[in-house]
C-alpha cells in the first residue's frame, strides 16, 4: 500500500445516478444506507442486541429540469399498484486510487413520496425523492480497492 494524497479523496462532482436505466443528468445528490433493526438481548446483568432486520432506504435529489415520470408514479399508486425501480450510484472520480470506479446497484427499489410541483420566487428549483429497498437486492459491481 501507497502513501495516501489528498487528491485521491473522491469528490461528488463526478457521481452519477442512473433511473430504470436511464442517466439522470440533473442529479444533484445521492444517499442511500441501511439501518440494522435491533432487539434487546439481556445476558445476565448486560443488555447486549441482535440483528431482526436490515432496512434500506435513501433519497435522492434532482435539478427541476423534467418532470421525471412522477405523473406515471402517481397514476400507479391512485390505481393501487406499487412500482418498482432501480437505481444505479456510480463514482468516478479521475484522481481516484489506480483510477478505480465504485458503482452500488439497489434493485427493489419503491418511492415514498412524490412532490407534485413546489417552487419559490428567485430560487432554482429541484426535487427529492426519497425511497425505500431490500438491502438484500444490493449489488457492488465495482469497488475502489486498497492498493
Amino acid at each position: 500500500m501507497g502513501k495516501l494524497r489528498g487528491n485521491q479523496q473522491l469528490s461528488g462532482s463526478w457521481g452519477q445516478l442512473w433511473w430504470n436505466g436511464e442517466l439522470i443528468i440533473e442529479v444533484e445528490s445521492f444517499e442511500a444506507k441501511v439501518t440494522a433493526n435491533r432487539e434487546d438481548v439481556a445476558i445476565g446483568m448486560d443488555v447486549d442486541s441482535k440483528i431482526t432486520s436490515l432496512k434500506g432506504e435513501g433519497s435522492f435529489k434532482i435539478k427541476k429540469v423534467y418532470t421525471r415520470g412522477i405523473d406515471k408514479m402517481l397514476a400507479s399508486w391512485v390505481r393501487g399498484e406499487d412500482p418498482r425501480a432501480q437505481l444505479v450510484g456510480k463514482l468516478s472520480d479521475p484522481d481516484a486510487v489506480g483510477k478505480q470506479t465504485e458503482r452500488v446497484v439497489f434493485n427493489n427499489v419503491w418511492f415514498n413520496e412524490i412532490t407534485l410541483m413546489q417552487f419559490e420566487k428567485g430560487q432554482k428549483l429541484e426535487r427529492e425523492f426519497p425511497f425505500g429497498f431490500t438491502p438484500s437486492d444490493v449489488e457492488f459491481p465495482d469497488k475502489i480497492e486498497v492498493r
